[in-house]
């Protein structure tokens, strides 16, 4: 069947970090504690994450192995109710997260052959989509929009909006039920063997492994149709496929 439509996954494939996550989680929640500290709440870091630096760190710690996907603003939102703020506004929460995620949202780079290759792709008729596994929907859009990426994609995806991450097959069935194609006309590009590459061949996606910033180098037991170490490598590898 003849590939039309080609779904991304977003960090390590679109955008890469280019410093160490644990000096940026820490200047990030300082400005999380600093927002909540400017709304009356006092939060103390120190006796506040358990065995961890970071609300990040405790998060993503306790984030599990499942593919239901519980969102930062949740678990914070239940990290202050147990620390005896349990009505604390939607909009304090969020503004805070927002002061959080600015300070992260610097640490993500375009990588420098996307915009070309997002452009040649969708003139040659491609369809475009965004299936992204985040801790937060809103973080993911600004991504998306400081980079202006928005105008090449079709839809943007995010575990965090629709709860549930991949390899879940309902997060791709919800991108292919929007592009309204089957399983064998749709791609999935992606760099973590387990959630992109498995997630695409659960349902009989064709799957592109890119593994210029991949932690791994065995995708098994993941299977790869295609893998490519940079994006400019993706519309050669789609048109084999025709």
């Amino acid at each position: 069947m003849r590939i039309t439509t080609v779904l991304f996954d977003l960090g390590s494939t679109l955008l890469y970090s280019k410093d160490p996550w644990p000096p940026i989680y820490a200047r990030a929640d300082r400005a999380l504690v600093r927002s909540l500290k400017a709304a009356g709440i006092r939060l103390d870091p120190s006796a506040g994450y358990g065995d961890f630096d970071t609300f990040l760190d405790a998060y993503y710690a306790e984030r599990g192995a499942g593919t239901v996907e519980r969102t930062t603003f949740a678990a914070l939102r239940d990290l202050l109710a147990g620390k005896g703020f349990p009505d604390v506004p939607e909009a304090v929460l969020r503004a805070s997260l927002d002061d959080m995620y600015a300070v992260t949202q610097r640490n993500w780079y375009l990588e420098n052959d996307a915009v070309h290759t997002l452009a040649l792709l969708q003139r040659s008729g491609y369809r475009l989509g965004l299936i992204s596994n985040t801790s937060d929907d809103k973080n993911v859009q600004q991504l998306v929009d400081r980079w202006s990426l928005r105008a090449y994609f079709e839809l943007i995806l995010t575990s965090a909006g629709c709860g549930i991450r991949k390899p879940d097959p309902a997060i791709f069935r919800i991108a292919l039920d929007h592009f309204r194609v089957r399983p064998g006309a749709a791609a999935m590009i992606g760099d973590t063997p387990e959630a992109d590459i498995q997630g695409a061949n659960g349902l009989g996606l064709y799957a592109i492994w890119i593994t210029r910033r991949s932690e791994k180098t065995d995708p098994q037991p993941a299977r790869p149709d295609a893998v490519v170490s940079t994006l400019e490598e993706i519309p050669a590898a789609l048109a084999a496929v025709r």
